[in-house]
């Protein structure tokens, strides 16, 4: 069939049309900046061409015939040629630095038109990551790090950390191509990965990370700063060698703290000078490498000239002495030297030395021996050693003098720190971070799913190799005791990197100085806008102060608690201490970026189809298991702090946070364990002994939808303890189609009051013809597979009697009878508004069973599963039965008492004799008036205002009855004398009855009770005196439901035998049991 087709032509994107776009799309990035908080998601707003969407423009509807068949869904299913347009216009703004630096540069102005972004992989992602992983350890631990641990140890350390961070690269890289990725870098990866728990608790580890590592950076800058480049600068001097360490110390925590206020006050009043000074600050980096590898093919053929001075075997600190010698030639006098002072009280001869100086020859070797000298061999293997222990080249001869312990004050080179190979790692590994600057600056980049994987993974691999080459060069051209001095004092004080490095010391000297102060202004530039975007987001309440700043947007609350953090690392003042606390906080972000790849790899979403292909589950677990060791090789202690910060911070979030669905990784995960704990259920029913009640509780809601009985609801939780299952119910009268708003209406208030009574569960509501199908329906499909409730729990219909409509306790009994049919126990509550709260807390009382009949053990379960909880804690347990005549009650509470010692239950236990003894006249009157009631509402078609007076009737002539109960003989009355006449009767009838009616009341006042009638009415109320006597004072009775006549004829006798059985007691917790055993004696 043929079909007429209109081509519109498109216009060329240069063209008018893609010029109005633009100003749309500028109007339209305003409102999403003024709603940012709104959202209240944290990301930004972007303008989504697909479905769902209440922001696309109403002008833009489609006015042609051709798709006549689709307009009605044009609001909401836009047409593919307008989806296309909006995908190819799609702009992806970076929410950090660059809009508040162009709000400091507007001042007020319109804002000028936001260029798409332009950066390539090169300087996008390659250079920023080279330039946070190279840094502050590298040129003041690295050394200190090959000397300690010898090379193949630092290769070792070097090798686990590159092979972290490159594993933890590959997962990133295929979060990252996995669909666009708004600017927030990793915390955005795993939040939306994994879930605002996770991303909550790992976001905020990973800003506590940033802010520690600025710590570093700080500290490190303060350490060149006062060791290497101006250390008369020093407030704090120490008089003795043995004060020195806590002078350097003091002289951190002053200097770090002036430079801390100094950087924040930088970052507060504008980012942009940081960002203008970052490649300054790379090109600071790249020198110093440069000068470092040109030092190395120096020292090949003309070695650097830093010697050493020795005293036998022990390093000496070349400080207060000019020339190695114990003795010098002056003016052709032999005179001693400055460095005879030090270890002598004068420089006479006679003066008296230490022991080890006159026995040891004083030697000077060349700390830079050069690349072909064959050091590489000495430096292989570990030199590990306990604090104060002294640096020592054991090739040189040595004869033993005092205990080297005694000798700690002398002007030796010792180890300021205990030293061992874990301690190492986590020293280093903070030089490998940094891998996630790429993933930060998503937004500005050309194409991040191409140049976020190959940038980051080629960083890493530089990276990578500058660490393996410089430890092994390291150890090829600097001896070994210069190595192990950290802070270089056998050289003079110079920076010991530096005296391998090409054409100055003073080369590595300035730049690693400016690279550690770039890296701490970046620290303190990218941590607050962090803590901003987790505030932001909404998921930890108490952060949302730290969502606001300056009108331009700059996080000027976040940068003060960013600020008063970074105090606690400097007040630390130890470079050493500090790196492990970040190492723990980087090795837990990138441990859940794995994680987070690993889930969702073997889960197999539909969405999760990333770009970069070279990624496995295998290798993402083994970058997971490879963080969570290198956590507990680095530092076991600041790993279980790490992980109790981001387990608090989890359950806090859970707890309290907002919720949030980001379609995350965990919540699928979530289903599959679900789907195969449900098909593993159905295999077979559970065992007795994993019997517990999974409730479907039936509420009842009033015209408002409001929950009538939540105290229903309390009392699930409190039965529950939060175990097992539980499915609220409820039935709407009428269709689906008219009653959808009700119904979401319905369940939203059942949620609610679910909430406020702390009740864990599912809701369901039902909307059916009537409610008689409702409840059914419910009882018979409400679950799924093996997780499908096996008690109803419901509360007695206390108005029964009032009610103008006999089909509310029809239904009533028609869910008795079902939950029968379907093998589940019933649990009705009486007087359930009375019920304690979760709040209240029951003072010494009892729970008493009264145990009539054995159905399943179900009694003695409740009040043990009760007991459980909080509110009936302090209650104890009563145990009633019942003998008959022929019964030995004697036995029968010895036989009791050892059942409930098999079951492992305490409580009191109690037989109560009940007699057979002879029918009361009141049974027969109330068991004649209860015939009456229903005979007389079955055979009169009466009015409403009839059946008031009527039942008014009864009441006085029931009332009567029980007055005049003693006066009465113990024989049936042949002739029942009625409180109304015939006369009476008739004036309260219409005039036009017709004649068999009056017939039918004739009949009515001549009837006799049933027998069947009159005997349950007699142990309903024999039973009722026995349990009013014994547990009126009771917090709770459980009393066995007897079940409903199979003729349903007696349906109304049945209620009034259980309301006769009920009277007189406050809290009634009728148990019906589900055909099988809950409760066994065997382990």
């Amino acid at each position: 069939m043929p079909t007429n087709f209109t081509v519109v032509p498109v216009k060329d994107s240069s063209g008018k049309a893609s010029e109005r776009i633009e100003e749309d799309d500028g109007d339209e990035n305003d409102e999403s900046r003024e709603n940012e908080d709104a959202a209240g998601d944290g990301v930004p707003k972007e303008n989504s061409p697909f479905i769902n969407n209440t922001d696309n423009d109403k002008s833009s509807s489609y006015d042609g015939t051709n798709m006549a068949l689709f307009e009605e869904e044009m609001d909401s299913n836009p047409m593919v040629s307008s989806l296309l347009d909006k995908l190819a216009n799609y702009t992806n703004l970076t929410q950090g630095a660059q809009e508040h630096e162009e709000a400091d540069d507007d001042e007020g102005s319109k804002k000028k038109a936001i260029k798409s972004p332009q950066m390539g992989t090169f300087m996008g992602v390659y250079l920023p990551c080279l330039q946070n992983i190279l840094g502050v350890i590298l040129f003041l631990r690295l050394t200190w790090i090959v000397g300690t641990a010898g090379i193949l140890e630092s290769l070792a350390i070097v090798g686990l950390c590159c092979s972290c961070t490159m594993l933890t690269a590959i997962s990133m890289s295929a979060i990252a191509t996995n669909g666009v990725v708004p600017a927030g870098g990793s915390y955005y990866m795993i939040s939306r990965s994994l879930g605002p728990e996770f991303g909550g608790a790992v976001g905020l580890c990973f800003y506590l990370g940033t802010t520690f590592a600025g710590s570093m950076y700080i500290l490190g800058t303060i350490e060149i700063l006062l060791t290497y480049i101006v250390p008369k600068a020093a407030i704090f001097v120490a008089e003795k060698k043995e004060d020195q360490g806590d002078a350097l110390l003091n002289n951190m925590r002053v200097y770090g703290t002036c430079c801390l206020t100094l950087m924040s006050v930088v970052v507060f009043v504008g980012v942009k000078y940081v960002n203008k000074l970052a490649l300054v600050f790379l090109a600071c980096v790249i020198l110093s490498i440069l000068a470092i590898y040109a030092g190395v093919i120096k020292t090949i053929f003309e070695p650097p000239d830093f010697p050493v001075c020795m005293l036998g075997n022990r390093t000496l600190q070349n400080h207060n002495f000019d020339k190695c010698l114990k003795m010098d030639m002056v003016d052709n006098v032999t005179a001693t030297t400055q460095l005879w002072k030090l270890f002598c009280n004068g420089p006479d001869f006679n003066a008296t030395c230490d022991e080890y100086f006159l026995n040891n020859n004083v030697t000077q070797i060349q700390g830079i021996p050069g690349l072909t000298s064959g050091v590489i061999s000495e430096n292989m293997w570990s030199e590990y050693g306990p604090l104060g222990m002294l640096v020592e080249n054991k090739k040189l001869s040595s004869v033993g003098g005092s205990d080297p312990t005694q000798d700690i004050d002398l002007p030796y080179v010792v180890n300021d720190i205990a030293s061992f190979f874990t301690l190492l790692v986590g020293i280093y590994f903070p030089s490998v971070t940094g891998i996630m600057a790429g993933s930060n600056r998503s937004g500005d980049l050309r194409d991040a799913q191409r140049s976020i994987p190959v940038g980051t993974i080629l960083a890493i691999f530089t990276t990578s190799i500058i660490y393996f080459t410089c430890v092994v060069l390291f150890g090829a051209c600097i001896e070994g005791v210069l190595l192990r001095d950290k802070f270089g004092d056998s050289v003079k004080g110079n920076l010991v990197i530096g005296t391998l490095s090409w054409p100055s010391p003073w080369v590595i000297v300035i730049g690693s100085f400016f690279s550690c102060c770039g890296a701490g202004l970046q620290s303190l530039t990218g941590a607050p806008r962090l803590l901003q975007a987790i505030a932001r987001d909404g998921i930890v309440p108490f952060l949302q102060v730290f969502g606001h700043g300056k009108a331009n947007g700059e996080p000027t609350w976040a940068l003060l608690l960013t600020a008063g953090i970074c105090e606690i690392g400097i007040l630390i003042a130890s470079l050493d201490a500090v790196a492990p606390i970040l190492s723990m906080f980087f090795l837990m972000c990138y441990l859940f970026v794995n994680l987070a790849c690993a889930v969702q790899t073997l889960l197999r979403t539909p969405n999760w189809r990333p770009r970069f292909k070279y990624y496995h589950w295998a290798l993402s677990f083994l970058g997971m298991s490879l963080c969570l060791a290198l956590m507990f090789i680095s530092s076991w202690y600041y790993a279980i702090v790490a992980m109790v910060i981001a387990g608090c911070i989890y359950k806090y979030i859970e707890y309290r946070g907002a919720e949030k669905e980001w379609g995350d990784g965990i919540r699928g995960l979530s289903l599959n364990a679900a789907r195969f704990a449900l098909i593993r259920l159905e295999e077979a029913p559970p065992h007795t002994k994993n019997w517990r009640p999974q409730c479907l509780v039936l509420l009842n809601l009033d015209s408002d939808q409001a929950v009538k009985h939540p105290r229903l609801l309390s009392f699930t939780s409190q039965l529950k303890a939060g175990k097992g299952l539980t499915i609220v119910g409820n039935v709407l009268e009428g269709t689906f189609l008219t009653k959808e708003a009700e119904a979401k209406k319905a369940e939203q208030n059942i949620k609610s009051s679910m909430t406020a009574e702390r009740t864990k569960g599912f809701c369901h509501v039902v909307v059916s013809s009537n409610l008689r199908d409702g409840v059914s329906h419910l009882i018979q499909s409400a679950g799924l597979g093996g997780m499908k409730h096996n008690t109803v729990l419901m509360a007695w219909p206390g108005t029964w009697k009032q009610s103008n409509d006999p089909q509310s306790w029809r239904n009533f009994i028609e869910t008795v009878r079902e939950t029968t049919s379907a093998h589940q126990a019933l649990l009705v509550a009486k007087n359930v508004d009375s019920f304690p709260t979760n709040q209240d807390r029951l003072g010494e009382g009892t729970i008493d069973v009264w145990w009539v009949v054995h159905d399943g053990g179900l009694l003695m379960l409740l009040p043990f599963l009760l007991r459980q909880h909080k509110v009936w804690r302090k209650c104890k347990m009563r145990i009633f039965t019942v003998a008959q005549m022929d019964d030995n009650s004697i036995q029968m509470k010895k036989d009791l008492q050892t059942f409930l010692y098999h079951l492992r239950l305490n409580a009191e236990v109690e037989v109560v004799e009940m007699h057979d003894n002879d029918i009361s006249a009141f049974t027969y009157e109330k068991t004649l008036v209860m015939e009456q009631r229903s005979q007389m509402l079955k055979q009169m078609q009466l009015s409403k205002t009839e059946r008031e007076r009527e039942a008014q009737l009864i009441h006085d002539r029931n009332t009567a009855s029980r007055a005049s109960m003693n006066d009465k003989s113990e024989a049936v009355p042949d002739r029942v004398h009625m409180t109304w006449t015939k006369d009476k009767l008739f004036t309260e009838r219409n005039r036009n009855r017709e004649c068999n009616s009056n017939v039918a009341m004739r009949d009515l006042f001549n009837m006799k009770p049933n027998q069947t009638n009159v005997r349950r009415m007699h142990t309903a109320i024999k039973l009722n005196e026995v349990v009013v006597n014994k547990s009126q004072g009771a917090h709770l009775v459980l009393l066995n439901m007897p079940g409903p006549p199979k003729n349903r004829g007696g349906d109304e006798n049945y209620m009034e035998f259980l309301e006769v059985l009920l009277e007189g007691l406050n809290r009634v917790l009728l148990v019906r049991g589900g055909g099988r055993e809950v409760i066994t004696i065997y382990s």
